[in-house]
């Protein structure tokens, strides 16, 4: 099949976004924790946190357009504090019904069985049961005017990971947690390792 970009702009509208939301290839599946100023919580499914950086160590993702309210970025930008969860085999049903547009006097923690955690005074939920848990603080955005996006970046200062998923020279193994990715929009997968390779050198 061969789609141009004409073609694509005239699909109907639930069939591109299903579409282009696959081209990029399996996304990870994460739910982001936040609480606002009131105390009330919000966890929300995210498929666009990616690595930017060991030193010091950066994760982002993306927030869609803020001109309706999104809960999870006003209460990082009000609080500074955000956590990152890593959705595994036996949340998958709950962590994806964080995507319903719940107001923002309603904590997701209260619709499914997902439940808050603290760990040493953080600020932020982390969810409980997950193999990884982060804590973040924000550190910057930059708006991405092509589409009104915006890109939030946050340094992790708490990093929490179930011993037996760190190898002796720092691997995490996510197939030992049962760790899922996400197709696309809406389809989980919990993915197998089929190898580990060494670092690669030039070839003389």
């Amino acid at each position: 099949m061969y789609l141009t970009r004409a073609y694509i702009d005239s699909l109907e509208h639930l069939y591109k976004i299903n579409l282009i939301n696959g081209v990029s290839g399996f996304k990870s599946a994460n739910l982001i924790g936040t609480k606002s100023t009131k105390n009330i919580t919000n966890v929300a499914v995210f498929s666009s946190v990616v690595h930017y950086g060991s030193a010091p160590p950066i994760l982002g993702f993306v927030v869609r357009p803020t001109s309706v309210r999104r809960n999870t970025y006003d209460n990082i930008k009000e609080t500074g504090y955000f956590t990152i969860n890593h959705i595994h085999h036996d949340i998958i049903e709950d962590a994806h019904h964080t995507s319903a547009k719940y107001s923002s006097e309603i904590s997701e923690f209260d619709k499914t069985n997902l439940k808050e955690e603290y760990l040493n005074d953080f600020y932020a939920p982390f969810v409980e049961g997950c193999p990884i848990k982060i804590g973040l603080k924000y550190i910057d955005e930059y708006y991405i005017k092509a589409n009104g996006t915006i890109l939030v970046l946050g340094e992790i200062i708490d990093l929490h990971i179930n011993d037996s998923l760190i190898k002796e020279d720092g691997f995490i193994d996510l197939l030992e947690g049962n760790i899922a990715a996400i197709n696309g929009l809406d389809a989980y997968t919990v993915p197998k390792i089929k190898t580990r390779l060494s670092y690669q050198r030039p070839k003389n």
